[in-house]
């Protein structure tokens, strides 16, 4: 009956009423009229049919005001429903009706537009596998104090799995079961260690999100086999690169080398060489240690904390392309010529041993200083052609139309006991643009050569915006008095670049910037090829940081599958159909929860640096404003809130298409761009909050 019913919905946008449905399905008797009635509310249950306050019945897929995606609860109190396929619903604090982070809910959309506003109307599923909290102990009860102050439960310890607790642990716990409203008996899963131990605020951030610092048992047994050096016989039938000139280029602190390259030029012809660890010797399927990778998908980098995919024998031992060691690769060497196209290429398996660890500082003291720091003088030569092709490749993806965001980004400095002692914007030079330019040619390379191939794989897609949304986005930047005259008939990325061009010297072109990539929608991975939108490429995956990325590792185990083995059996096949569908999902999962980890860290350590600045004034800019006041970001990326009851003189009115909030008498305005000098009032570490008061108006918009 289920089947019948979602059969005769699936074209019917208008809801039904329970006869009507019985009519279009021809029953004509009580029983089955019985029957559908029971089947209709299973699909209630099952959120496949919704049922309107009139009691009427429509698909939920089919409802345009209603939908249903997990919820992420914001620091400042509201949150967001991540979406499929659709930009995600703000949700005003006020609309949560109960909800909590990560719960699946019901919403109603309560406005459209480049800030969809919703609320929700109903909890359908709450997940607390993943609680974090604080053990304290209550009438010779071990109790658990979720660090989530929204919610309100209390929370017994099991006794089987509560010996080892002592009062200031900090746990990650499962909720067994509910003993009454509010009440849960959970389990202790893993003492993640004590409330005042270094570091321990970022792994309980970590740990809401199920990114976990030890690996199973199973998989370390399998660490046992893993050998520290490459064994001879492991370079059979591996093309030999150790006489080449490689080197790799990371961050100062960087550990997990993942990607080396090399260049010669000859004939006006570069042949770049990108050589990326090949870590799917080492990660098989069917493994604890490939089965650990799939589940954490990703490394997690929290302030200075690393939270690795791989355990540290593989990602900072076997794997990295350490200097001077023989490390197993995956090559990808191309042919480009004066116009930055791959006339030709080869992807192969090889084995190198890298001449120089390099880092961003010190080669953009080179490339940008023309300073040769010691030890560098014979690699000057190689890096100054390197960045010659760098400008090359670049000035094609721009032609193309690549949109270069430059959002800025905090970089969080902590002392020996892990205390946010200041903080600082990321500088990108031409080392990084360099490194940046040199994997996305090689991440393209690969894609286009399997797409051409048309065989099952995985790739890195960003869909085409909602044209509403940029529309929307192009009103509020007329409301705020500029012209634009790019055409935006058809949204395409050159157009999307040009639109960016036309703001850039507009003193709120950093917040306009971040408006218009959050219209767009997210990159994910997908079996399904639809190309990325900011790159402006029609083919594209990851394939460069297998060491930290779980999609780049199942690229490398595909290249294999295909190049070498050559199997392009209907088993493999089908089952790559399968497995790379829920892989893509897994993985595109547990970016996003990475990405918010990192967010959340970001907030606290924040927070936590500001406490010893209170009384402080900074210079800074409004980056949003809500109906409860607007927050402001200074210099160095720090956020605060200016709260509606710390305006004084007037009642300030929320206009929501100005982002703006504007006096009820005075017609006083504050908006998104406005530069203001403030002064810190509060910080909460625990909170992850920052509060601010103004304390003069610095920008006069005329």
């Amino acid at each position: 009956m289920k089947e019948k019913i979602l059969d005769v919905l699936k074209d019917v946008h208008e809801a039904k009423t329970l006869i009507e449905i019985n009519d279009l399905l021809n029953l004509t008797t009580v029983e089955e009229l019985q029957a559908l009635t029971k089947a209709l509310d299973e699909l209630i249950d099952e959120y496949q049919v919704f049922k309107t306050k009139k009691d009427k019945y429509l698909l939920l897929a089919n409802c345009p005001g209603i939908k249903m995606g997990h919820i992420a609860i914001n620091k400042k109190g509201f949150g967001f429903v991540v979406l499929d396929q659709e930009d995600d619903v703000y949700i005003a604090e006020e609309n949560l009706n109960g909800a909590i982070h990560n719960d699946i809910v019901l919403i109603e959309i309560l406005k459209k537009g480049l800030k969809p506003e919703g609320k929700v109307i109903r909890i359908v599923k709450r997940n607390l596998d993943n609680l974090v909290g604080e053990i304290y102990f209550e009438h010779n009860k071990v109790m658990l104090k979720p660090d989530d102050d929204k919610l309100k439960i209390t929370v017994f310890i099991t006794n089987e799995t509560s010996k080892d607790l002592v009062e200031g642990h900090k746990i990650l716990c499962s909720l067994r079961k509910k003993l009454n409203t509010n009440t849960y008996l959970g389990d202790c899963l893993k003492i993640l260690g004590h409330k005042d131990d270094a570091g321990i605020d970022i792994l309980s951030i970590a740990g809401k999100y199920g990114i976990i610092a030890d690996f199973s048992p199973e998989t370390l047994k399998e660490l046992e086999t893993i050998p520290n050096t490459v064994d001879p016989q492991e370079l059979i039938n591996r093309q030999d690169l150790t006489n080449e000139m490689i080197f790799t280029i990371d961050g100062d602190g960087t550990k997990d080398i993942d990607d080396a390259i090399s260049l010669t030029y000859k004939d006006n012809i570069y042949t770049l060489g990108v050589h990326i660890a090949d870590v799917s010797h080492y990660v098989k399927e069917n493994t604890a240690l490939g089965d650990d990778a799939y589940n954490r998908g990703t490394s997690a980098y929290l302030a200075d904390t690393v939270i690795p995919m791989l355990p540290h024998k593989l990602s900072n031992g076997i794997c990295s392309l350490n200097e001077g060691e023989i490390r197993l690769t995956m090559s990808c060497v191309m042919n480009i010529n004066q116009n930055g196209d791959v006339v030709s290429y080869d992807i192969f398996p090889s084995y190198i041993k890298s001449n120089k660890k390099m880092t961003y500082n010190k080669v953009n003291q080179i490339l940008e200083k023309n300073e040769i720091p010691e030890s560098y003088e014979p690699f000057k030569d190689t890096l100054f052609k390197m960045n010659e092709l760098a400008h090359i490749l670049r000035k094609k993806k721009v032609n193309k139309g690549y949109i270069e965001f430059d959002i800025d980004e905090a970089k969080i400095i902590q002392d020996e006991n892990g205390k946010a002692i200041d903080i600082k914007k990321r500088t990108r030079g031409e080392g990084e643009n360099l490194i940046e330019d040199f994997m996305i040619a090689a991440n393209e390379t690969v894609a286009s050569h399997i797409a051409n191939m048309d065989l099952p794989f995985i790739y890195r897609v960003h869909a085409n915006p909602n044209p509403e949304k940029i529309e929307d986005f192009l009103n509020l930047v007329k409301a705020l008095g500029y012209t634009i005259h790019t055409n935006i008939n058809e949204i395409t990325p050159l157009s999307m670049q040009k639109l960016l061009n036309e703001l850039q010297d507009k003193p709120e072109y950093f917040i306009l910037s971040t408006l218009l990539l959050r219209s767009m929608k997210k990159a994910e991975y997908s079996k399904t090829n639809i190309g990325h939108f900011g790159l402006a490429s029609k083919n594209y995956t990851h394939f460069t940081s297998p060491i930290r990325r779980f999609p780049d590792l199942i690229v490398h185990r595909l290249l294999k599958t295909y190049l070498i083995d050559k199997d392009f059996s209907m088993g493999t096949i089908n089952y790559l159909e399968s497995y790379l569908v829920m892989a893509s999902e897994h993985s595109s999962e547990r970016e996003v929860a990475s990405i918010n980890a990192e967010r959340d860290v970001t907030d606290m350590k924040m927070a936590e640096y500001m406490e010893s600045h209170i009384g402080e004034e900074y210079d800074g800019i409004i980056s949003t404003v809500t109906n409860f006041g607007f927050f402001v970001e200074l210099d160095n990326l720090i956020e605060g809130l200016v709260h509606v009851n710390n305006l004084k003189g007037d009642y300030y009115n929320y206009v929501p298409e100005l982002l703006s909030l504007v006096g009820k008498n005075t017609k006083k305005t504050y908006r998104v761009g406005d530069k203001l000098k403030v002064r810190v009032i509060n910080a909460s570490k625990e909170a992850a909050l920052i509060d601010f008061e103004i304390v003069s108006d610095k920008y006069d918009r005329n």
